[in-house]
C-alpha cells in the first residue's frame, strides 16, 4: 500500500509541475515586456502554455523593436513563431548537442505554412563556449547567440535569452494576407468549402463577418461533404432569420487560435448569440485534436486555412448544429396499434362473478428467507425504500471497504510519523 500512496502523491507532483504560464514567468523581468505583450497579442503565449515541452528564445526591449517596429502583427507573429522551440533546452543541454549542431522544429513549422526549412531553427554549440542560433535555411547565417538563462522548470518549459531575432529567409517581406471579402470567400472554395462560402454570400453574413474582422473574427467553416451528410437536417425548412443565425453561429466576434481554443474554458459566444438566445460553443481538446460541441452534436478542427491576426479560418468535419435550431428531436411517430384477439362473447346464461368474501383469509407472512438472498430480486416497490439503500451500501465489497480502511490507516500514520 505504500507503493501506491507514493504512487498517488507524485501524481499530484508530476502535474503540478506541469503546468506553466509564459505571460506570468516574463512578467518578473521588465526587460522582457515588449515580447510579452507581442506573446498575447498574437495569441502565442495561449500556444506555448498548452505545450508539455517547450524552449522559449526571450528578446530584450530593444531587441524587440528592431523586429516589430516596421512588421504587421501577422508577420511579427510568424518572425517570434521562430523563436519558441518545440523541445527542452537548457544551458547544459545547448552545450553539450551531439555533433555540435541541429535543427529543431519550432511552432512555425506546425502552422503548415513554413515552405523548406523555414520552420526549423539551427542551434550550434560555437567555440568559445559560445552557442549559436540562425535559420535552418541553407546559406542563413547564425546571426543570433546564446545570453543567458532566465527560467526552467525541467523538463518542461524553458526560457532562454538570445542576443538577436532570428529571421528566416522571406519571413519578412512576406505579404500580409488582408481580410477582404474576397480574400475569405476565395480561401474558403480553396479550402473545399464553397457550399458554405456561397451560403454567407446568399445570406449576407459575410458583411458581417467584414465588420468583425477589424477587431478579430475566427470562423468554423464547414467542408462541401459535410452538407452532404446523411442525418443532415433539411435547412431549407429554415426561414431566412434562421439560416442568417445558422451562419453566423459559426464564428466567433474575436481571433482564437488553435491554442486560444485549447485554453478556453466553458462555453464560447458566437457570432448568432443575442439577448435572447445563446447560441453558444463549449470547446475541448485531447493533444492537437480540438473537438466544438454545441449541445446537439460535436464536430472536429480538420485545419487552419488562414491564420493571421485578427483573422483566423478553420475547417471543420460537419454543421455545427446550435440547440436553439435543432434542440428539440422530433417526437417518434406513433406505430400502428397492437392487435388484440376479440372477447369472447358472454354465454347468455353465466352468473355474475362472486364479490370477494370478507371471511378469506389474509395474506401468508413473507418467507424466512435470509436479507439480500441473491435468489430474491427487490421488487420495483421497493427501489426507493430506505432499506434496499442501506441494503445496497452494505453490500460493497468487502475487499473494497478494508483497501479504503487501510489506505486511511497508512495515510494517518504516515502523517503521523
Amino acid at each position: 500500500m505504500g507503493v501506491f500512496l507514493r504512487l498517488f502523491l507524485f501524481s499530484l507532483f508530476f502535474t503540478s509541475i506541469y503546468a506553466h504560464n509564459i505571460t506570468e514567468i516574463l512578467s518578473a523581468f521588465p526587460e522582457y515586456s515588449e515580447y510579452n505583450k507581442f506573446l498575447t497579442d498574437t495569441k502565442l503565449a495561449d500556444e506555448i502554455n498548452s505545450r508539455e515541452t517547450i524552449t522559449v528564445l526571450v528578446l530584450t526591449n530593444s531587441a524587440m523593436d528592431s523586429l516589430a517596429a516596421k512588421h504587421p502583427l501577422s508577420v511579427v507573429k510568424k518572425a517570434l513563431s521562430l523563436h519558441v522551440v518545440l523541445d527542452y533546452y537548457d544551458a547544459g543541454k545547448l552545450h553539450d548537442i551531439s555533433n555540435g549542431t541541429t535543427l529543431s522544429t519550432t511552432l512555425y513549422q506546425t502552422t503548415g505554412n513554413a515552405p523548406g526549412n523555414q520552420g526549423f531553427v539551427n542551434i550550434t554549440d560555437l567555440k568559445g563556449g559560445k552557442v549559436g542560433f540562425g535559420s535552418a535555411v541553407p546559406g542563413s547565417k547564425l546571426d543570433s547567440t546564446y545570453t543567458k538563462s532566465v527560467k526552467q522548470i525541467p523538463y518542461n518549459i524553458s526560457v532562454i535569452e538570445i542576443s538577436a531575432p532570428i529571421i528566416a529567409p522571406g519571413v519578412l517581406t512576406a505579404p500580409a494576407p488582408s481580410a477582404s471579402d474576397a480574400n475569405i470567400t476565395a480561401l474558403l472554395e480553396k479550402a473545399g468549402c464553397k457550399t458554405f462560402a456561397n451560403l454567407i454570400v446568399q445570406t449576407g453574413v459575410l458583411k458581417t463577418y467584414q465588420v468583425a474582422a477589424g477587431k478579430g473574427l475566427t470562423i468554423f467553416a464547414p467542408s462541401d461533404e459535410a452538407f452532404k451528410a446523411a442525418k443532415l437536417p433539411d435547412l431549407s425548412k429554415l426561414t431566412s432569420a434562421e439560416l442568417d443565425s445558422l451562419c453566423l453561429y459559426h464564428a466567433l466576434g474575436s481571433y482564437d487560435p488553435t491554442g486560444s481554443l485549447k485554453a478556453q474554458k466553458g462555453s464560447l459566444p458566437t457570432l448568432a448569440t443575442n439577448g435572447a438566445f445563446k447560441y453558444e460553443l463549449s470547446v475541448s481538446s485531447a493533444g492537437d485534436t480540438v473537438t466544438l460541441d454545441t449541445g446537439v452534436d460535436s464536430s472536429r478542427l480538420a485545419s487552419t486555412v488562414l491564420d493571421t491576426p485578427p483573422v483566423c479560418i478553420f475547417t471543420v468535419d460537419s454543421l455545427l448544429l446550435p440547440s436553439e435550431l435543432f434542440g428539440k428531436s422530433p417526437s417518434p411517430a406513433p406505430g400502428p396499434a397492437p392487435e388484440t384477439s376479440p372477447s369472447p362473447a358472454p354465454l347468455a346464461h353465466s352468473p355474475a362473478p362472486l364479490a370477494p368474501s370478507p371471511l378469506l383469509s389474509p395474506p401468508a407472512p413473507p418467507t424466512s428467507s435470509p436479507e439480500r438472498s441473491p435468489s430474491k430480486a427487490p421488487t420495483a416497490d421497493s427501489q426507493n425504500s430506505t432499506a434496499d439503500k442501506n441494503d445496497a451500501y452494505v453490500g460493497v465489497p468487502a475487499f473494497f471497504t478494508g483497501l479504503v480502511s487501510v489506505s486511511v490507516s497508512l495515510i494517518v500514520s504516515t502523517l503521523m510519523s
